[in-house]
């Protein structure tokens, strides 16, 4: 994935458009008090107490879940965990990684990659970790990648996949020849990223019948893409609205959106070992359909993600 692709879909990720984001975070710090916050200010930048340590996640309701079930996964092991929730965009987490507030912070493989080297190639997950690594502060280090991604898609609606036969095992490529009848949406930038229309062409010689600006994988897009006002959208692979429109998400063999496989990163001085084993192996059994089902959970059904993490680490023999 290119840089300027993947930085703008990790700003609009973590920090959103100013009225979704506002919105978003004043709900997300309103709802998550049952995550034992241990802070009335979340960009405090105390250093963590000796023996404990400190999950952190985004101001967004996946990365708040996440931590959530990190942080639960370390517990069970006998570790001390406080969580600083709702910390607001990577360049404060980064930071606040760098200096021993934060221990653990959920990541995306490939965004925090963009972040640190905006020209860097992404070839695949374990290049990019590589990559990473190579470039991240000497006091951090990643973890094992899940194979569980948030990341950008072309998905169809429940009419469009009946009528074409599409299903959950359909490819990109089996639009080459229904997209001209097919209306695309997403942001803006998707209409000419290689990560967009450009990168749909020449990678899967996809020729859309037109193509409408809405925004990236947010209300817009979904309302558009459930009234059939298009047909096809740029849809992020964790959204609960594909649950709840039935919509199909299209496999992307060729990997033209590159990677975001969640990923713990890590301040190596705060985390024994055995804390490391506890979240590679919450990693190794957490995947995309399960992540769907439980932001699901939290974001449609309106459940508090602490009881969320716990039974789902229950259900995994984690707990």
């Amino acid at each position: 994935m290119t840089s300027t692709a993947k930085s703008s879909r990790s700003r609009t990720r973590h920090t959103g458009a100013a009225a979704v984001a506002l919105t978003a975070a004043a709900a997300l710090l309103a709802g998550c008090s049952s995550s034992d916050d241990t802070s009335d200010n979340p960009l405090a930048g105390e250093k963590a107490e000796a023996g404990t340590v400190v999950v952190g996640s985004n101001n967004f309701a996946e990365s708040t879940l996440l931590a959530d079930i990190y942080g639960e996964a370390l517990k069970v092991k006998g570790l001390k965990v406080t969580y600083k929730h709702n910390i607001g965009s990577r360049e404060t987490t980064y930071g606040l990684m760098k200096n021993g507030s934060v221990t653990v912070l959920p990541e995306y493989n490939g965004s925090l990659l963009a972040y640190l080297d905006p020209e860097a190639g992404q070839k695949s997950a374990e290049a990019v970790n590589e990559a990473v690594k190579a470039k991240l502060d000497k006091k951090l280090t990643l973890l094992e990648s899940s194979p569980a991604e948030n990341k950008d898609s072309v998905s169809v609606n429940a009419e469009t996949a009946k009528k074409h036969g599409l299903t959950a095992e359909s490819t990109l490529a089996d639009l080459k020849d229904i997209a001209p009848e097919l209306v695309i949406g997403g942001s803006p930038e998707f209409q000419t990223r290689q990560q967009g229309l450009k990168g749909l062409e020449s990678v899967y010689g996809l020729k859309f019948k037109s193509f409408k600006a809405l925004d990236a994988g947010g209300p817009l897009t979904q309302s558009a893409l459930t009234k059939n006002t298009v047909q096809a959208a740029d849809v992020f692979t964790t959204d609960p609205t594909i649950i709840k429109e039935k919509f199909v998400v299209l496999k992307d063999p060729e990997n033209l959106f590159g990677y975001a496989n969640v990923t713990p990163l890590v301040h190596k001085e705060g985390l024994p070992q055995e804390g490391v084993d506890a979240l590679n192996a919450v990693s190794a059994k957490l995947d995309t359909e399960t992540l769907l089902d439980l932001d699901a959970q939290v974001q449609l059904d309106k459940k508090d993600p602490l009881d969320v993490a716990k039974e789902w680490l229950e259900s995994a023999g984690l707990s």
